[in-house]
């Protein structure tokens, strides 16, 4: 990993950045809470597959990405606001990030994996969590887990 400092970049700025988590974020945890509840059980950030997914559920071949939405450009949500410095910086990463996840969802895919995203904004309402994991794992159809279902 690079670890030279940019003169451009002020100390605080580079404080602030290195306190950002890749791993077992606030949205992360409420998304396994939801699913822990509903009755499900997975794996987490296996690295054989691509992207290395949040959370695996292998029965159900399904992979789940937890996004935050100001890195991975939640279109439409207040969130993915764009820094008003280094512009161009910016736009670069966060296309970056955009195409780098398309492509390990379409590997996934390809590979006959269902690829679920979540959005760190969706991860607040609980019970709208729920339902959404719940539909997309099991493709609409409730009948096909042995969970607790929504009342």
């Amino acid at each position: 990993m690079n670890t030279a400092k940019r003169a451009d970049v002020s100390p605080q700025r580079s404080r602030l950045m290195a306190q950002v988590k890749g791993k077992d974020t606030k949205p992360e945890i409420a998304v396994r809470r939801a699913l822990h509840s509903l009755g499900y059980r997975f794996r987490l950030h296996r690295g054989d597959l691509p992207g290395r997914p949040d959370i695996v559920m292998p029965k159900y071949k399904t992979a789940i990405f937890v996004h935050g939405c100001f890195w991975h450009r939640h279109s439409n949500c207040k969130k993915a606001s764009m820094p008003k410095t280094r512009v161009d910086f910016w736009q670069d990463k966060f296309a970056a990030n955009v195409s780098r996840d398309q492509r390990n969802e379409d590997a996934l895919r390809t590979k006959g994996w269902n690829v679920v995203i979540v959005w760190e904004c969706e991860t607040r309402d609980t019970e709208c969590l729920k339902t959404k994991l719940n539909s997309m794992i099991t493709g609409g159809d409730e009948r096909a887990i042995n969970s607790p279902l929504l009342t």
